[in-house]
């Protein structure tokens, strides 16, 4: 389903109802992202009309947003593979070679292997100043077990080096702390039942410790319990104290160490308001944050981000689509509509 630049697209109602015909097909359906398994896909002809679109004077930029981002990440791999098989070029540097600016980079996200996307992300948050608490807590934190090592793989792989050794040497106090507890991707699993007399523990942990030498109960109680234990553990503990968690962490901690254990509690409280507020400051800014917009759709776009802009729309009273269209200009424009897909009523 392409969306075009100038239009708004269907609305969110429309968009689920025209998916009910395939509720049983769980290749197209069974996420809440927004893009999903094309049924009608052809690496044929998905490599021809891409080949047009680039062989005129002019590139044909509507025919390769449409191509890329109406193909999940599986299938674009798959077009990759047969472009090269097919043309004896590599497909991410040809449209590279053809394209520019923010839209070079949205096509550069949509052609890697999601793994090596999110260790490009990762090494690039590490080794620049003041932002490793925010990129990489959010690719630590959000990824599923599976991706993470995956992830953690493909940086290895491509820097030589391990992701912990990068942490050591680039931060320091407790947001190494928790950043190297979460790369070792120890947190629980949720198995259904509450531990109820475990959350009560936590929370009398939480209170207790205070003054130097005591981050590490934070630490393992923000790395290791699952989102769902977490939830109960906030909960019980303004119940105890009558003070949210988070006032509490901007009481003792400052800094780094304060930014990194709320965003962790905002992902445990609920991942997809955690990034429509991410994506709201982003569209906020003076001239749009186009990597923090690009990361998130792209990354999200196969997982949840109908639920992302369900929370941008309750809590901002806008849609995201509409503030996409409003604040963002050039040529991905087209691709990060593309990728949001609908107007939220």
């Amino acid at each position: 389903m392409a969306v075009s630049s100038g239009a708004a697209g269907p609305t969110l109602t429309q968009e689920i109802l025209s998916h009910l015909g395939l509720a049983n097909k769980p290749a197209a359906w069974g996420t809440l992202g927004t893009l999903r398994t094309f049924l009608s896909f052809s690496v044929d002809k998905d490599v021809q009309r891409l080949l047009r679109a680039i062989a005129g004077q002019a590139v044909d930029h509507s025919a390769i947003i449409d191509v890329l981002t109406n193909r999940s990440r599986e299938q674009r791999q798959l077009l990759s593979r047969a472009f090269r098989e097919r043309t004896q070029q590599d497909l991410l540097k040809t449209l590279q070679a053809a394209l520019s600016g923010n839209l070079e980079s949205v096509v550069v996200a949509l052609l890697q292997p999601t793994a090596q996307a999110d260790a490009q992300q990762l090494r690039a948050a590490l080794k620049a100043s003041g932002s490793a608490e925010d990129v990489a807590l959010e690719i630590l934190a959000t990824r599923a077990p599976p991706q993470l090592q995956e992830c953690l793989t493909a940086y290895k792989h491509r820097f030589q080096v391990e992701v912990e050794e990068d942490i050591k040497s680039e931060t320091s106090s407790i947001l190494q702390d928790l950043l190297l507890a979460l790369a070792k991707g120890g947190r629980e699993n949720y198995c259904g039942i509450t531990d109820y007399n475990l959350a009560e523990q936590d929370v009398q942990a939480l209170q207790q410790v205070e003054g130097p030498g005591t981050e590490g109960t934070w630490v393992v109680i923000f790395t290791q319990r699952n989102p769902e234990h977490l939830r109960r553990v906030f909960d019980l503990y303004q119940w105890c104290t009558g003070q949210a968690l988070e006032e509490a962490v901007r009481d003792r901690f400052h800094g780094d160490a304060q930014a990194a254990l709320l965003s962790l509690a905002s992902v445990a409280r609920n991942t997809p308001l955690y990034f429509a507020d991410k994506l709201h400051r982003g569209l906020q800014e003076t001239e749009p944050n186009y990597q923090v917009l690009m990361r998130i759709l792209i990354s999200r776009c196969e997982i949840d981000l109908l639920s992302i802009r369900a929370e941008f729309k309750k809590k901002f009273g806008k849609s995201l689509y509409s503030s996409l269209q409003d604040a963002v200009t050039g040529d991905c424009r087209q691709a990060l509509l593309a990728l949001c897909r609908a107007e939220d009523l």
